[in-house]
């Protein structure tokens, strides 16, 4: 039996997902294959099953750990921070991430599935970390919900064209970014004139908002 077909030592169900992971921000979240992950490992396929659920199991393994790594990395660039510089500071920091780990983000994009209690910690976590920014700006309930959405669409819109090159025009693009980012907060601000002045923003009811 050659060296490629033996379970390679220590293999772990964190290395087999860390593998994944690298594979797809490789190659892409929907060409991630086991046989793929097999090779890059030196196993026989059959054995990435002792670690994990097949394919789906792995991608939502995957999508598990990048919701997590996506809330600490907005949390960490929002800390210190309020308002315009606060969503400025995520949104760059969302926008290095993405173009870092293109796999990661395309799971991250992933919603639960019904029933799925994990998955629907760690999409809230996400969610929490923006919804605590918007406190800033005294955006509550429904009102918050449509500042999310709304930074969600713009920069998920935007990292997706910059990511399949659909930005072609001789301009700068880190240019067009930050005036996206500005224009966000300034109607962040001018909503925040519209509401009745309030600390609490209430929590998000879905998972992905």
């Amino acid at each position: 039996m050659g060296s490629a077909t033996v379970p390679r030592a220590g293999l772990t169900e964190t290395v087999v997902i860390e593998a994944g992971e690298r594979i797809a921000d490789d190659v892409g979240l929907s060409s991630l294959t086991l046989a793929a992950l097999a090779d890059r490992l030196g196993v026989r396929q059959p054995s990435l099953y002792k670690h994990i659920a097949g394919t789906d199991g792995l991608r939502r393994s995957i999508a598990l750990r990048a919701k997590n790594e996506l809330a600490d990395v907005l949390g960490r660039a929002a800390v210190g921070r309020a308002r315009g510089e606060a969503i400025a500071a995520m949104a760059h920091a969302y926008r290095a991430w993405a173009i870092e780990h293109p796999g990661r983000y395309a799971a991250a994009q992933r919603a639960p599935s019904p029933g799925d209690a994990d998955d629907e910690i760690a999409s809230r976590k996400v969610v929490r970390v923006v919804a605590d920014v918007m406190a800033g700006y005294e955006l509550r309930d429904d009102d918050a919900i449509d500042a999310i959405r709304a930074l969600r669409a713009a920069l998920h819109g935007f990292v997706t064209l910059e990511a399949d090159h659909g930005f072609g025009l001789p301009v700068d693009v880190d240019r067009s970014f930050d005036r996206l980012v500005a224009g966000l907060t300034t109607a962040f601000a001018q909503a925040a004139r519209g509401t009745s002045a309030s600390t609490t923003v209430a929590s998000p009811s879905s998972p992905i908002a």
